[in-house]
Order: structure tokens, then sequence, then C-alpha cells
């Protein structure tokens, strides 16, 4: 069983060595630190060798200037509006314009719920698709939850990752919903206990793919998008796409903008698009997701106070635990340059205090390290403790790799119910 499952990991493409332990060598007495004699060189090898540790002690000399936990920051509002300011401008959000408006293609029941395919156009690239879920028989204006997909490598599918339509399941999908979701499409789920549910193509997924067909012939790897749901078409595609995150995640950079400001953008017009419907409560809002998910969740919590309740899954740890230990199980989505120095990843998350906030953790996740994992914990509790919000900030663990299973999510779900419905 720990083979298949090592197996799924691998072909998803977050499958990572574990680091080696114990590196010493002889040190020089009276001399420099050096990787032979520093003992935080020899604790651990870093996966970019001896500029690792160093690169780590220029970053954690002392607090990161923004953080809410430098004894200066004594005024909660006035430290949010600067640091969300930074934070923003660090992520370079791209402007979308006004609220789209948003395509019907087919609205039916399915197990209990109304459920709606949409579309909206964005100014660039390709329609986004999303799934509107809701009671059957639901009256009146209901709490909204932005339900965000995961990465999962595998980036021919967004939305269908954790719905059920009623429809034809893809086989990758049902395989995809057993793996990470114990076989729940949690979407549902959640919908189901009286939520409008709304789940997007994040960007360059799905629907917002990178067509084969609109990039350059030598690019393509020889591939093209002909058959596309085939299983070994999805395959290739998934691996030509994993393989280009490096050339889009440059190209962002290079107009100025980074993959989580991009991700929020467009996540926050989805969230407006969900706010402006007629059954929704525009003040009970929320949001959460698995992995890839958990990021968007860091962001779009993090920096849009209309997002009442967050539940982050699989995806909190420190800017040390990627720098020494984790880069390499994750995709370039992730990062935003200078920004470590003002804040530690935790503390994006943390910019929404004193919001209700839970983290949900995986104790044998292979995507961090558990050390890191709670130290991010640690640092969250500091700051809602600091802003007098204690009881509003959960961390838990539970045992086994990276997953939301059916615990984890009743846990979320009543954490949902507990701040968007009393």
């Amino acid at each position: 069983m720990e083979n298949e499952r090592r197996d799924f990991i691998k072909k998803a493409g977050l499958a990572g060595a574990s680091l080696a332990a114990g590196f010493s060598l002889p040190s020089a007495s009276n001399a420099e630190p050096t990787p032979a004699s520093d003992s935080r060189y020899r604790a651990e090898q870093s996966i970019i060798g001896p500029y690792g540790p160093w690169l780590d002690r220029v970053m954690s000399r002392e607090l990161p200037s923004l953080s809410f936990r430098n004894d200066s920051f004594t005024d909660l509002p006035e430290w949010k509006i600067l640091a969300l300011s930074r934070t923003r401008e660090r992520l370079g959000i791209p402007v979308l314009g006004e609220r789209p408006r948003v395509t019907v293609h087919d609205s039916h029941t399915y197990d209990g719920l109304r459920i709606e395919e949409v579309s909206w156009q964005l100014p660039y690239g390709r329609p986004t698709k999303a799934l509107v879920l809701k009671p059957e028989n639901a009256e009146g204006r209901l709490p909204g939850i932005l339900a965000f997909h995961d990465h999962g490598g595998n980036k021919y599918f967004g939305w269908r990752k954790i719905t059920k339509t009623g429809k034809e399941q893809h086989p990758l999908m049902k395989s995809h919903q057993e793996h990470y979701y114990e076989g729940m499409a949690w979407a549902n789920e959640v919908a189901k206990r009286g939520y409008v549910v709304m789940v997007s193509d994040a960007f360059t997924f799905a629907s917002r793919r990178v067509m084969l067909e609109d990039v350059p012939e030598n690019q393509r790897s020889g591939l093209n998008d002909s058959d596309p749901e085939n299983p070994t078409s999805i395959e290739a595609y998934n691996q030509w796409a994993g393989a280009h995150e490096h050339v889009m995640a440059k190209s962002l950079f290079c107009g100025g903008t980074t993959w989580p400001g991009v991700f929020f953008a467009e996540d926050q017009m989805a969230l407006d698009i969900l706010a402006s419907r007629p059954d929704v409560d525009e003040s009970r809002l929320g949001c959460g997701g698995l992995s890839g998910g958990g990021l968007r969740t860091v962001m779009m919590a993090g920096l849009d106070a209309r997002i009442r309740c967050a539940v982050c899954v699989g995806f909190m740890s420190t800017w040390t635990d990627f720098l020494l230990h984790k880069s390499f199980t994750h995709t370039w989505m992730t990062y935003v340059p200078r920004l470590p120095e003002e804040l530690d990843f935790p503390e994006i998350l943390g910019l929404r205090v004193p919001l209700p906030t839970l983290v949900l953790n995986d104790e044998q996740d292979q995507l961090y390290t558990l050390p890191e994992m709670k130290k991010a914990d640690a640092i969250l509790q500091r700051i809602y403790e600091k802003a007098g919000a204690s009881d509003r900030y959960k961390a838990s663990y539970y045992p086994g790799p990276h997953k939301f299973d059916q615990p984890m999510q009743q846990e979320a779900f009543a954490w949902w119910d507990k701040w968007l419905k009393n």
C-alpha cells in the first residue's frame, strides 16, 4: 500500500527524497565558521549545499521587519495597514478591471444539490470555468465558500478535483479523490451543510491552462491538444506543464508580477462574483483548500478581509523550511521576492488577525518538515495572542502523509459552521 502511495505521489510531481542528517567534518580552532565547523551545517545538509545555512542566517538574524511579533508594533490596525500595503506591493497584483459577466452553461440537481456550471472572461487567457453548488431547496441568502482545488502535479484538471456533478466522472478524478480526499468530493459535502460553494479553475489549471496550440511549436515537446481526455494524453500534458512552470514564473517576474499575485487577483475576482450572487450573504464568506488550495487560502484570506473564516490545509510552514529543506518538492507558485525579509510565510495568513483561522497539518506530510510546521503554528499563535484573539486561531495535526481526509474535512466543516453560521 505504501509503495502504491509513493508511486502516486511521484506521478503527481510531489515526491521528494529524505534529507540526510549528521553531516560533519573536522573543524579548525580559532577559525571563522565554515561548512565544516558551524554546528548548523553539521546538523543537516541543505538542499543548496553550504549556501543554505548562510541564506537562513541572513534571513533570520532577527524578526522579519514587518512581523507583528516585533515589540515596536503595538497598534493592530496601524500595523495591518502597513503590512498589507507592503505585501500587496511585493505580490505585484495585476489589475483585472470590473467584475465580468457570468455565463451559466448548465444547471441541474444532483444528490440534493443545485449545481451550476458557469464561466467568465478575464482580460487575458481563455474563459475561467467554475462550478457553483448549493442545497437544492435552499431559500434566502446563504453563507458562501470559495473552495480551492489542489495542485497535485495535475494541471489538466481544476474544479473537477473536489466536486461531483452526477455526470460521468473521469477515472483519474475518481482515483485523485480517493487518494487525497478519502473518496469524498469535499466541495459537495460542505455545500450540503447549507452553503453556496464556488470552485473555479486556478490560473494555469484546466480551463485556465496553457494550451499547447498557444505556444510556439518548438516549445511543445512534440505534443498537441487532440484527444485531451485520454489518460495518456493527460499524463503527457501534466509532465509538459510541470516542466513549463519555470518559464511561466520567469515571464511573470519579467512582467512585474508573481504567481501568488496572479492567483490572488483571479481568486479575488471569483470572490467578487460569489459575493454578488443574490443567494449569498456577503457578510458571511469563507475559503479553504488543500495543498495548492492551501497556498491560495493563505493569500486570499490573508489579504482580503471579506473572508470571515479560513481553513488552510496542507500548506503551512516557514520560509526556512522551503529554503533549507523542501523547495524542491514545491512548484514555482509559492515564492515572492523580498517578502521573506518582512514577513515569515505564516505571517501572510496572519495578516487576517483577528479573523477566525484554522490550519490543518499532516504529521508525515512529505512537503514540509514537522518542526517547521510547528514553528509556523507557534508564530500564528503568537500573532493571535498579541491581538487578543487566541480563541480564533487553531491548528490541528493528523497522522499520515499529504491529504485532506474525512476526519480533517469534518473539523474544517465544523469550523466554518462555528464562525459563518452562528
